[in-house]
This record gives C-alpha cells, structure tokens and sequence, in this order.
C-alpha cells in the first residue's frame, strides 16, 4: 500500500516564541478541570468549540472536517531557534487512528512527533502520544516539553496545572511557573554497571572507561573527557549492532564551563533517530549517574550535538526533575 500523502501547508510564525511562565511535570498534582482548558482556549479565539480550529477525525483517521490540523515545530531545550530538539505537536479535538499518526510522523520525519487532544477524564486534561518516523514510543522529554509549550503559547491552555494522559507512562502533570522554563518530573533510570558491550568502543572511535545500563534499556559510556564526547565521529552502522534502544556518551565538563557534564546520543535502534539532538529521557539516567559522581543533586547537562542544548536535571529521590526551554519556529495547517 501507497504511503498516504500529507500535504502541509505551513507558515513561519512571526518572531519565534518562547512560553511566558513555565510548566512542572509531576505525577498526580492538584485537580484542574478541562473546562478551564476549554474555556481559555474560547477565550483566545472567540469560539465555544475546544480546539475550533483543528479538523476533527473519525477512528478511521478519515477527516471529517476540511478545515486541517493545527500543527506546530517547536525546538525543545534551547532558547533560541534553530537549536535543541525539534518536535511536531499536533493538536487534535477527537481520537485518530494510531496508524494515520505513524504516517503524520513519518512525514514530518522529526525525531518524535507528539499528538495531543483534550478529554473529559477527572483525572487528566489531555491525552498525549508520542511517535517516531517508524514507531510510537513510550515517553519522549522533549516532546513532552514542546507540547506543554504549543498548549500553553497557543492559548489552547490558559494557565495549569494540565495533566497528560500517555498510554505507558502514567498521568504527567503540568503547572506554569513564572521563570519562563518548563521542568518535567520523570521517573529517575539510573544506569547499573555493566561490561562493555563488545564492539562499543570501536564503533565511538574512542576508548570507554566506564559503562552501565538504564532500565529503559540505553547503555551508558563514560568516556575520558568533554573533548572525546565533542569530537565523536561513531560508525553509525557499527552502532546498530549494540543491542540498546541507544548509546548515551558522556563526561565531566571542562573546569569552568556553564554546565556540568556533557553528552550525546547515538544510535536509537528501531526509532530511526541516528544522533538525538537533545534527550531529554537520556538525562533520566545521566542525573542520577553524575549526581553520585559530583555531589549535587541539582546540575546542568550541556547535549553537545550540532543543535546543541542545556537540560538542568534535579535528582529527587526516585524521580528526576528535568528543566528546559522551548521556541516555536513554525506554526500552520495539516491537510489530509
């Protein structure tokens, strides 16, 4: 069967946007309602339909509106355009078949593309789902962080909390705060020590002095120092092989630097990622990994891929606090 054909029509927002407060993720907070989500977008754009302007679809994935899908880019753990992670969010009003979101995703071909829609549930205010170009996956950060984003600038949320309902990770909540970043509280992987997975330091090109396992299955190297992680040049097809969802790399940063570790992210089997720009899930284990190292509970992580982005992290007992920022760079209509 042909690929279905999603034509975009899309136009460059005006000046790039960041949020104006920011967002807490955390599990289970206070109750908010979806009528207050209902009632700010209203508000916003004179409707009294929850997200007016997007077409609705039918279980089919079929639309039965012609109106499109709202649909944004938005680079998540950075500040400015064009850096961080880029994210597809997709605001939906009513379910769609998961099968059209695999081909919506695939089209966009982002690292991850999120699909939110509001609920009537007493215990979350949206639904939110996560696809790569090939798969759906159980958490992503920095589309986690580009939706809270899209919602909040948008004016589909007026204020929070706003809980997200995902399908493998529970009720994440979030809540605006006024410093202009966006923290999501994730459960805490701290990678467990392990041989070296043969082959692993031949396809880095450097050696690996250290490496461990997180319990959602990324092996972890710690390598000599921040220059080795910047100048890494792997052997991509030599990555595949290692038997991880991915590879983290990482080390110390230099003395004096505005961060306290550096990292990449190779290689996500099955997810057709290659390098990951910025990761926030990856950061669920470098927390807890350089937390033990340093001493500090609280620490900035600098991805140092060529988008580059900083993730503060927070370690909190089982869970990790994890702080950036985000930018829309594109805002516009899906047509099916």
């Amino acid at each position: 069967m042909c690929p279905l054909f999603v034509p975009l029509l899309m136009r460059l927002s005006g000046p790039a946007s960041t949020v104006r407060g920011a967002a807490r993720i955390v599990t289970r907070t206070s109750s908010t309602s979806t009528s207050r989500v209902m009632a700010g977008l209203a508000a916003r754009r004179g409707t009294t339909s929850p997200l007016a302007r997007i077409g609705r679809f039918v279980p089919s994935g079929r639309p039965i509106s012609v109106e499109g899908m709202r649909l944004l880019v938005v680079d998540a753990f950075t500040e400015r355009p064009f850096g961080g992670n880029p994210a597809g969010v997709c605001l939906l009003d009513a379910p769609a078949d998961p099968a059209w979101m695999q081909r919506v995703a695939a089209e966009l071909r982002h690292s991850e593309t999120a699909f939110v829609r509001p609920l009537a549930d007493p215990d979350a205010d949206f639904e939110l789902r996560w696809f790569t170009p090939l798969v759906e996956v159980n958490l992503c950060g920095h589309a986690t962080l580009a939706s809270a984003h899209a919602l909040f600038s948008t004016g589909a949320a007026s204020d929070g909390p706003l809980r997200f309902r995902t399908l493998h990770s529970g009720v994440l909540t979030v809540a605006p705060s006024p410093d202009g970043a966006l923290e999501m509280d994730f459960p805490a992987a701290p990678p467990e020590r392990t041989p070296e997975p043969d082959g692993l330091s031949a396809a880095l090109g450097t050696a690996v002095v250290w490496t461990g396992r997180s319990a959602v299955g990324d092996v972890l190297a710690e390598v000599a120092d921040a220059e080795a992680v910047r100048s890494l040049a792997p052997d991509a097809g030599a990555l595949e092989k290692i038997d991880a969802r991915g590879v983290i790399v990482t080390a110390a940063a230099e003395p004096g630097a505005d961060h306290d570790f550096v990292s990449r992210f190779f290689g996500a089997r099955g997810l057709g990622d290659g390098e990951d720009p910025v990761t926030g899930s990856a950061h669920c284990a470098l927390s807890p990994f350089w937390s033990a190292r340093l001493g500090r509970a609280d620490l900035t992580g600098y991805q140092a891929s060529e988008r580059g982005g900083y993730v503060r992290t927070g370690l909190r007992g089982d869970r990790v606090v994890l702080t950036g920022r985000a930018v829309t760079v594109l805002d516009g209509t899906l047509l099916v």
